[in-house]
Formats: structure tokens, sequence, C-alpha cells
């Protein structure tokens, strides 16, 4: 018999699901089931390979209908809903079938509807931080007892995740349970039921171990929450205290689930953002609430807090956010003391860019920039190029660096980081585009659009994702970090993972753009004559291989020293091949390493070259290591060599999305003489690499299909819906660029 059923339910919500269901089905015990009730596409292609039940809903399907669907399929004797964004720490379906096993064994005066276990809390910035909960267990302990007798349970986090509720029990009582779904917000549906149980059970017991990790969201990467959901947090309550009535529970479970309403109310009017005329509803019905449940003899709490509860039983809303705003101002005055000093170099700057940002936005300015104002480059520049042709109304200005305005082409409007201009640009522009971010001081214009193009497929771990790995995240300010991500309306991707890592790294509530990188829409325009005219402006004579090496930046080195012998390696590929060697752009203001080679024609610096897209177009063939640039080369369909000497340490120190080493885009090298050995023979391009090249393709260059600047431009600029774009081009029906052997033809 199946003595527990872990009910994984929800939506992939920022590539969560996956871990959490690794989580269980590593260690579920012979005698528990994983049922997966997956919401969603993504949701089910997480599930799909890592066993149990799966139970296909569609996409938005609510949590409370997923915890439905999934209970309909268990068969166990237990109940454990768990969401997918969480997961279970090692050992906790044992201990949790240890304990069940224990009270089913012990209760002799009734029966145990309701475990309820430890947890721990993480969030996007920290992990498995513990609460108060374990003291409540503990004075518990392992007796099970009526819930009347238990009252301080109420106070233990309401999540589903912390406890197991008897099927039986689920089934009996579901529509009590789920009486809080339709009106509120998935977390304070969760909530009703997790203290909605408590109220019904008949006994309760407890155990003392972390059972899950409950995985907190950042709220700006959540959808809004609408006014109805807000009051729905009271009605919640009121059905709580409704189900007690019912129930005729003693005055103490019922005074302190009437604190636990006062509290939590008066914290959502303190703390979360809402339209005054919300606010001052939600104040209202919770003070309505407040009076009518306010348990006969019940006394306020001292201090500020007493205050607050008085305001709120008395529908004292104005004096409320008074006294509110006179403790907001007694802060606010010390923090300006401190931080004055800091502040007069910027005041002067801070009061033109204010100025500028009262003055009206100009629908027809985008301002555009790439790599931390280096010029015209990556997507940044093929989304411009495709404005001139489909919008040409737009005027397109770039924020380019003075050390690099002798380098820009002819005729590019710019402005220079600093200047007055370039305040009055960033200040009234309608579209401002950044492959990267723009500085912290930028304000986002509720009329102005920041689209986001990356510059990359990441392969190495991402903002948020950087916190556990203090080597690759030294001196990164995650609070700023999070503070400009939020400025994007629309985060650009290439291929679903990147879709799904984005959403991880950088949680908020921009819209993803499955569209392609536009920087790659010219593998597959460029013709014949585009490849002899690079060839010819890099020195490369027809007929002879050029093969780009492109390595990436090491957090744990200060400057770029080549990996491999160069002078070697081309000594020994002989005359019939050119190296061109790109260093990474980190390193760009340090002396080259290269500068002391011979020149002898076999190894060209391309390392200050731009457009890379186009040494990529000249080359027969890619030699990276963990570079982004193996994603965006992909798309010409040429063979791509990994030199992976120090994958073991890369991984360490920087973090990785998945094991490289496992799905390369083709061979692997590990050191010199191997790498050497595949450029010497045929290996290079054989029939092995070209088939793992193809799956590298298609799960890695998805949307890229020559098409991604227009569908941007559409989507963005010109406000096109979604399903009026062009579809993108199966990976097998597209034409990439054709090879330099193909050119000369």
């Amino acid at each position: 018999m199946t003595q527990l059923s872990v009910i994984v339910y929800g939506r992939d919500v920022q590539g969560l699901l996956g871990p959490c269901l690794d989580s269980v089905a590593g260690q579920l015990p012979p005698d528990a089931e994983l049922v997966t009730a997956a919401v969603g596409e993504f949701a089910l292609e997480a599930a799909q390979g890592r066993g149990g039940t799966v139970v296909t809903l569609p996409d938005g399907t609510g949590d409370a209908a997923a915890r439905a669907a999934g209970a309909e399929r268990a068969s166990g004797t237990w109940l454990w809903f768990v969401h997918a964004k969480d997961r279970l720490p090692a050992g906790a379906p044992r201990a949790l079938l240890d304990r069940l096993a224990e009270v089913g064994d012990a209760a002799e005066q009734g029966r145990v509807d309701v475990v309820v276990a430890d947890h721990v809390r993480s969030t996007w910035r920290t992990t498995g931080a513990s609460g108060a909960d374990a003291g409540r267990l503990a004075r518990v302990g392992r007796r099970d007892l009526p819930a009347a007798d238990v009252p301080d349970l109420l106070r233990v986090r309401p999540l589903l995740g912390n406890r197991a509720l008897r099927a039986a029990f689920w089934h009996e009582h579901r529509a009590e349970l789920t009486a809080a779904d339709a009106s509120a917000a998935a977390p304070v549906a969760e909530m009703f039921t997790a203290r909605a149980a408590l109220v019904l059970a008949e006994r309760i017991a407890c155990l003392e171990h972390v059972i899950v990790e409950a995985r907190e969201l950042r709220p700006e990467s959540l959808p809004p929450v609408t006014a109805e959901q807000r009051y729905g947090f009271v009605a919640a309550y009121e059905e709580l205290h409704r189900l007690m009535e019912l129930r005729e529970a003693p005055v103490r479970p019922r005074a302190l689930l009437y604190d636990l309403m006062a509290t939590e109310t008066m914290r959502i009017v303190a703390r979360e953002p809402m339209p005054e005329e919300v606010a001052r509803e939600f104040f209202h019905r919770a003070s309505a609430a407040a009076r009518r449940l306010r348990p006969e003899g019940h006394q306020r709490p001292a201090g500020a807090e007493g205050v607050r509860r008085r305001l709120l039983e008395e529908d004292a809303y104005p004096r409320y956010r008074a006294f509110q705003s006179a403790n907001r101002k007694r802060r606010a005055a010390r923090t300006a003391v401190r931080a004055g000093r800091k502040q007069v170099g910027a005041k002067v700057r801070d009061l033109h860019y204010r100025r500028a940002l009262r003055e009206p936005i100009d629908p027809q300015l985008a301002v555009f920039s790439a790599y931390w104002d280096r010029g015209v480059a990556c997507s940044p520049a093929a989304i411009a190029a495709e404005l001139a042709e489909r919008a040409p109304h737009i005027r397109p200005v770039w924020v380019v660096s003075s050390a690099a305005e002798p380098l820009l082409p002819p005729g590019t409007e710019h402005v220079v980081p600093g200047t007055r201009r370039y305040w009055e640009v960033l200040a009234r522009a309608a579209y401002l585009v950044n492959n990267v971010n723009f500085p912290n001081a930028v304000v986002k214009r509720p009329d102005a659009v920041h689209l986001q193009t990356h510059h990359g497929t990441p392969l190495k771990k991402m903002g948020l994702d950087q916190f556990d790995y203090p080597t690759a995240s030294r001196g990164l300010d995650f609070d700023a970090l999070l503070a400009r991500v939020d400025k994007w309306d629309y985060s650009v991707s290439a291929n679903s993972h990147s879709t799904r890592m984005w959403e991880h790294a950088y949680p908020s509530r921009y819209v993803s753009l499955d569209h392609g990188y536009p920087r790659n829409d010219v593998y597959y325009r460029a013709g014949a004559a585009e490849i002899r005219a690079v060839r010819d402006r890099l020195g490369i004579a027809p007929g002879r291989r050029a093969v780009l090496y492109a390595p990436t930046h090491r957090d744990y080195e200060a400057a770029w020293t080549p990996r491999l012998d160069l002078a070697a390696l081309a000594e020994r590929l002989g005359d019939d091949t050119v190296l061109l060697v790109r260093g990474h752009y980190f390193y760009g203001g340090a002396a080259s390493p290269l500068a002391g080679l011979r020149r002898s024609g076999r190894v060209i610096d391309v390392s200050a070259y731009d457009p890379v897209e186009e040494l990529a177009l000249a080359s027969d063939a890619l030699v990276t290591d963990y570079s982004s640039i193996m994603f965006d080369y992909a798309n010409l369909d040429r063979p791509i060599i990994t030199f992976a000497d120090d994958w073991e340490t890369y991984a360490r120190t920087r973090g990785v999305y998945f094991d490289l080493m496992a799905e390369p885009p083709g061979h692997v090298a590990r050191t010199q003489e191997e790498l050497t050995e595949l450029l010497a023979s045929d290996a290079w391009c054989d029939e092995a690499s070209a088939k793992v090249r193809d799956r590298f393709r298609r799960r890695f260059c998805e949307f890229d299909d020559g098409h991604a600047a227009e569908r941007v431009v559409r989507r963005v600029f010109l406000g096109e819906p979604e399903e009026a774009l062009p579809p993108v081009v199966p990976v097998e029906s597209r034409t990439p660029a054709p090879t330099p052997e193909e050119a000369t033809r």
C-alpha cells in the first residue's frame, strides 16, 4: 500500500521545477509515490523522464486547481503538497514517513488528520534560513493532540509543504479547505488551506524535522496582485473565523487567529504597493472584520503595534497614514544625515536630469548602447539597422564613450556618457536599447520602453545565480542589479534555455521575446561576396583554412594569458592554416600577449576587430572554451572544438548551468596535444562532430533563423501582436551563410 503521495504542483516558474522534482525522485522510498500536476508546456517538459505519475494541465491553471488535480490521481494514505518552486532536503521523505507510521499506531483517542513539520526558507538571495517554528513544534513533541489544545501551531508558517494531510481528511473536507481559492491570490489560498487544515483537524501531530525548503520568489518577478485578490486576503481570514465558530473553537485559538489577522493585514497596508483607492478599501474591509471578529475582552498589544491596532479597529485610515508617515520621516531624517555628504556631487547632475524628465517624452527617439558604451555593435546594432528599414521615423542615438568616438561609422548620431546632452537624451527617449544595462541613475519613465537584448546564451551562472560563487560575484551589488532589471520591459532570447535562465537569474515582470538574437541574423543573410570581402580585409588567401580561437574571461585570472602555445600550434598546422585569435573584451585595455609572435601570417590578432560576427563568417571552424560565442557560431553549422583544459576549475569557481563536457557542440580537447591532433587530421570536421553539433543547434539556435531583428522591431517599436510576426523557421529548413570554401566557387 502507498503510504505517502508527494504531489508536486504548478508551473515551471523560473526554471525551478526540475530541481524540485530531482529532490523528490532522488530519495523517494518504496512506500511513497510522486504525482506531478504539471501546468503548461515547460512544466510538462521538466516532469518527463523523472518518474511517477504526470497530470498534464493547461497553461493558466491555478495552484489550487493543480493541487486538486494531483490529489485526485494520488493513491497514498497521506498527501504532501509541494510547490514546484520548492525543494525537499535530504532525508525529508523518510523522516515524514516514519512519523506518519508512528501517528498511525499511536492515535488511540482519535484520528490524526494533519502532521506539521519544520521548514527552511530561501529567497532569491539567501539559502536555508530557519525560523521560529522549531520551538513551537518542540513544545508539542511526539504527542498527538486535539487541534484546540495546540493553538500556537497556527503561528507555524502556513505552507502546505510543511505539513501532510490524511487523504481521507482532504477528500472529506475539500470544499471547506479550498473555500478561499477563488477569491485570493495563490499564496493567500495556500495560507488559508494550511490553517484551515489545523482548524478542521480532529487531532494534530508534529515532526521536529525540516521537510521542505520553501523558496520565496522575488515579488517583482510575479504578476501584480489585483484589487480583488487583496480583498480576498481579508475574506480568507473571515472564512477561517467562520470555520472556528462552526467547530465551536475555544477563546484562545480564536484570539490567536484574530491577532494574526490584524498583524498581517496591517503589514500589507504598510509594505505592499497598492493604488490609494485599493489601500483605503482594503483598510476599510480589514477594519470591519477586526471589529466584528474581535473576541470579547481581547486586549491590544502595547507600544506602536497597539496604536496601529486601535487605528485599524477605528477604521481611521487617514490617521494611520499620518502615523506611518511620521515614523518614516523620522527614519528618513536619520538616513539623510548619513547620506548627505555623499550626495553633494550628484545633486547638480540630478537637478538637470530631473528637469529633463519633466519634459514630454519624444516618441521618435531611441537610445542605443552596447557593451558598456563601446560602440555600434551586437544586437542593438542589428535592431537599429532594421529600424532604418521598417521604422525610419524613429531616430537612433548611440551612447558611446569618448575613447570609442573615433571608431564610429561616419554620420552616427551619438552622446558621450556624463555630458549634459547624454542626460537629456536618456530622459526623453521613448526607447532604450542595451545588451547590458544602463546606469543605476537612469529613471524608468512609465511611457518609455526598456529593451534588454543580452549578449549571449548563458553557460556560466548569471545575475542572482552568482550569489553562491563569490569569485564570480565579487563586487556585485545584487540590490542595484535587481533595480536595473526592474526597468526592463522586454528581454530578448535565442532559445528556451536562455528564456528560463534569464527568468531565474533576473526575476522581474519583463516580457520574454522568444524571437532570436538579432545579431545572429547575419549568419543566414550573408552571401558569398560578403564572406570573400571579410577574408580579404583580414588577409586570408583563398583556399587557406581559418580557425577562429575565441576564449572567454576567467574570474580567477587578472589578465588574459593564452592557454595555448599559439606559435607551436601554428607551426604544427602549417601554412595552410591561419589562426584568428580573439581575446575577451574584458581585457581590451591590456597589452596583447600576441604582440611578440613573429608575423608569419599564420597567427592574426583580431582582439580589436569588430564585429565578431564577421570573424565567424570568415572562419572555417571555431575553437573556444566556455565562451557564449559557441552558441552563436552553431548557427553557421560549421565545426566547433571545445578546448577545456580547466573545465572543473571553471565550473567550480564560476558556476555553470549545464555540463558542457556531456553536451558539447563538437569534439572536446583537454590538452593542446589533443587539440592539435584534431586540427591536424580530418577529425575536426568528421561525421561524429556533425551529429553532436546538430543536437546542439536544435537546442541553442532554436529561435535564430535570420528574422530576429524583424520580429523585435515589429513587436516592440511597431506594436504588432505576437501572432502577426513571422513564425520561427525550423532548424532543418534553414540555410546558413555559405562556408568560405563555398564562397570561392
